[in-house]
C-alpha cells in the first residue's frame, strides 16, 4: 500500500512517537522512510546575528547541528529494523518545504508530529503540522502527543 513514507521531524519531543510509528509503518509495509529536518529559515533570520562572534555560534549553526544528530538517529534506527531510508536536510520555511519535498519525490504518505496544545495557543500560533495539512493533497497521518505546559 505504501512504498514511500515520509516522516518530518524537528527532533523536538513531539516527533518522538511521530517517528517510532513511521518506522514501524515502513517496516510493514517494506517502504522506504525519507526522513526530512528542515531548519526553519524564519528562525535563522530572526536574529541579527550581532551577538554572535562567528556563525558557527549562531541559531542557523545551531539547527543544523540538532538535524544532523537527529536524522543520524533515525538512520541507525531504521538500519536496525532493516528499513530502507533516507535523509535529507533543507532550508525554508518548513511547512511549505515539507509539501514541496513530498511532492517531488511522489511520496505515498506524510507522517507529522504535533502537541496537543489548548485551542486558544492554536489559534494565535497555528502549527506547522496544521498548515501542511492544509497545503497538502496527499495522504497524511498525524501522531498526537500529550505536552505539559
Amino acid at each position: 500500500m505504501y512504498d514511500r513514507i515520509l516522516l518530518s521531524t524537528d527532533g523536538a519531543v513531539a516527533s518522538d512517537r511521530a517517528e517510532s510509528h513511521a518506522l514501524d509503518l515502513a517496516a510493514t509495509h517494506d517502504a522506504v522512510l525519507h526522513v526530512l529536518y528542515v531548519v526553519d529559515e524564519d528562525v535563522v533570520t530572526a536574529y541579527s546575528g550581532d551577538e554572535y562572534v562567528d556563525e558557527a555560534e549562531g541559531p542557523e549553526h545551531g539547527l543544523e547541528e540538532l538535524g544532523e544528530e537527529t536524522l543520524s538517529d533515525l538512520c541507525h534506527r531504521a538500519s536496525e529494523a532493516g528499513t530502507a531510508v533516507e535523509t535529507t536536510m533543507r532550508h525554508g520555511r518548513p511547512a511549505e518545504t515539507i509539501v514541496e519535498y513530498a511532492d517531488d519525490h511522489d511520496l505515498d504518505l506524510l507522517v507529522l508530529g504535533t502537541k496537543r496544545r489548548p485551542d486558544e495557543y492554536r489559534a494565535l500560533l497555528g502549527s506547522v503540522t496544521d498548515r501542511v495539512l492544509r497545503l497538502t493533497t496527499r495522504p497524511a497521518t498525524v501522531v498526537k502527543t500529550e505536552v505539559s505546559d
